[in-house]
């Protein structure tokens, strides 16, 4: 079954209508056929199933059915990323969308390998949007996780302090108790924030300027990759959340 996210405007009374890219891509690359069923989630938050009624090169109308059910966590999740070497932050968002993570923002750090000017920093935010509109698409999520701009590290732990709950997972955190404790309380968070370290770890003023606005917390007693740690963050808290 196809995901399409609209505006409430493609919406006319029982009946939605899609164009631009979406029809092009249902109708030549899907070939998506009369009848067939296609989820669709609303700006306004509502989500429903609708059938095939129309289909041309540049337009395909379908008749919604049913409501369907919403597939968004109670918590909103935001990951706070340190920059990655290669296309690893793709993998990062391509995984932590279809994982349920709310925002995700790239995060300039001390040991980051990757430097971008201003023109880079904007290119790639427009290339992580559109995998994670892809990965929500593919997951079924009733919205398309945002991708903030790449944000400085004093910037990003203000941000991150914001949430209900921020999770900092930290190599040099020993035992698992406080691992525990954190998502333990995540039931009782709106919203939890996630901060990562780049391939060559927190510098040690980065760990103090976290302070007390960060839990740390720690991931096992192995080294995980930047990516690896991410997507088991984002794991054991969507875990946490969809537990009863």
């Amino acid at each position: 079954m196809q995901q399409v996210f609209i505006d409430e405007g493609q919406l006319n009374k029982d009946e939605v209508i899609l164009t631009g890219q979406d029809a092009k891509h249902l109708a030549k690359v899907i070939r998506i056929r009369v009848g067939e069923v296609i989820r669709v989630s609303v700006s306004s938050g509502r989500n429903y199933l609708a059938t095939v009624s129309q289909v041309s090169n540049d337009m395909v109308v379908a008749r919604i059915t049913e409501e369907a059910g919403d597939t968004e966590l109670s918590q909103k999740i935001y990951l706070f990323q340190a920059l990655p070497k290669g296309s690893r932050m793709e993998t990062i968002i391509e995984k932590c969308v279809e994982l349920g993570v709310y925002e995700i923002i790239p995060v300039e750090m001390k040991y980051c390998v990757v430097k971008l000017d201003a023109k880079k920093k904007k290119n790639k935010v427009e290339r992580y949007q559109a995998i994670a509109e892809a990965a929500a698409k593919q997951s079924k999520r009733s919205i398309i996780p945002r991708i903030h701009e790449v944000m400085s590290y004093q910037d990003a732990l203000s941000y991150a302090a914001e949430m209900d709950l921020f999770l900092l997972p930290y190599e040099n955190k020993s035992g698992m108790a406080p691992t525990k404790e954190a998502l333990a309380r995540v039931k009782d968070a709106t919203s939890v924030s996630i901060m990562i370290g780049p391939e060559g770890g927190f510098a040690e003023e980065e760990i103090a300027l976290a302070g007390d606005k960060a839990e740390l917390v720690s991931l096992g007693s192995r080294i995980l990759r930047t990516d690896t740690a991410a997507i088991t963050s984002v794991s054991a808290v969507m875990l946490a959340a969809e537990m009863n």
